[in-house]
Order: structure tokens, then sequence, then C-alpha cells
């Protein structure tokens, strides 16, 4: 359940200005989990992808998620973000092992692993329907204890690859 929170989390659509270039996405956001072995131990392979549609209000864009390599620590996980004509590139190494972020690189600049100050609030078996259709799902809600906010996350990591998101719903700045 680790690398998938940590997904979910890394997908929320926070968003922050940064400077005059535009927009970067909020990877302060990035937190960890407590491990639930079951699901833990998820059968990534190189190649696997996702793609999703952005809506933030009146910022929409894309998100491409795919693994891009095994290594000794674990997988690189890939997120390639296009919105309004600008794009970001945000690596992330995960441990094997227990989940966590080893490494995070966004844009080719090392950023420091956030820290975890999050807790799941609820999570239960539902339904969700999206562009793609009406599907079983987790329904997750995190709460960032430091900011006070929560977020939403209807998952089925049997279907979708890799954080297994099929909706989320995050607070943001931008609507």
């Amino acid at each position: 359940m680790k690398w998938i929170l940590t997904l979910i989390v890394a997908l929320s659509a926070q968003v922050s200005l940064a400077s005059e270039a535009g927009w970067i996405f909020n990877t302060s956001e990035l937190t960890s989990f407590a491990s639930q072995p079951e699901l833990a131990q998820l059968d990534w392979k190189v190649g696997d992808r996702a793609d999703y549609l952005v809506d933030m209000g009146f910022l929409k864009g894309t998100l491409v998620m795919h693994v891009r390599e095994w290594v000794a620590e674990g997988p690189w996980i890939e997120q390639n973000i296009e919105m309004m004509g600008q794009k970001q590139k945000v690596e992330i190494l995960f441990d094997k092992n227990d989940g966590s972020i080893i490494t995070m690189i966004v844009n080719g600049q090392k950023q420091e692993v956030p820290k975890n100050n999050s807790e799941i609030e609820d999570m239960k078996e539902a339904k969700v329907t999206v562009p793609a259709g009406t599907f079983d799902c987790i329904y997750v809600k995190i709460k960032d204890l430091d900011k006070n906010q929560s977020s939403e996350a209807w998952i089925n990591p049997q279907l979708i690859p890799i954080a297994g998101m099929l909706q989320q719903k995050a607070p943001s700045q931008f609507g």
C-alpha cells in the first residue's frame, strides 16, 4: 500500500506558481505511508504505464507515468507532466523493500525527499465513474496533518498500472 499511496499523493493536483516560468507540481506533497505487505509486493514491470488527464478548473493538462527501469534499490518511476505549454519531468526511485522514496529528481534537479506527516482517514470499497467507464475500486481519504487538508483517491491496483489511480481530488489554489 505504501507505493500506491505515495504515488496517489504524487498525482495530487497540487500546483504552485514557479516564479514567472509558470507552474510546477508541488513535489513537497510526495509522502510515504505505512506499508501493507499484500500490496507492497506489486509486480511492476519496466514499461508499465498510466496516462491521466489533469483538470484543475481552468488549468488542464496531461500526466504520463511509467516504470522506467529497475535497479538494485528498486523501481524508477518517471512522471511527465504537460500543462499550459509547460513540461515537467519527475523521477522517483522507490525502495523495493519498504516503498519509501530514496531519490526524487524534478527537471534534472535532485530534490529533498519530503517528510511524511499524513494519515489515512478513511478507506473502503467503492465504485467510481470516470471518462473510461465505471469501476469497482478502493476509496481512500488521506489527510495532510501539516496543512490540515484532505485528498481523496479512487484506486484499483489490480486494473490500473503503477498507482492504480482511477480518480483523485485534492485541494488546490487553482480550483
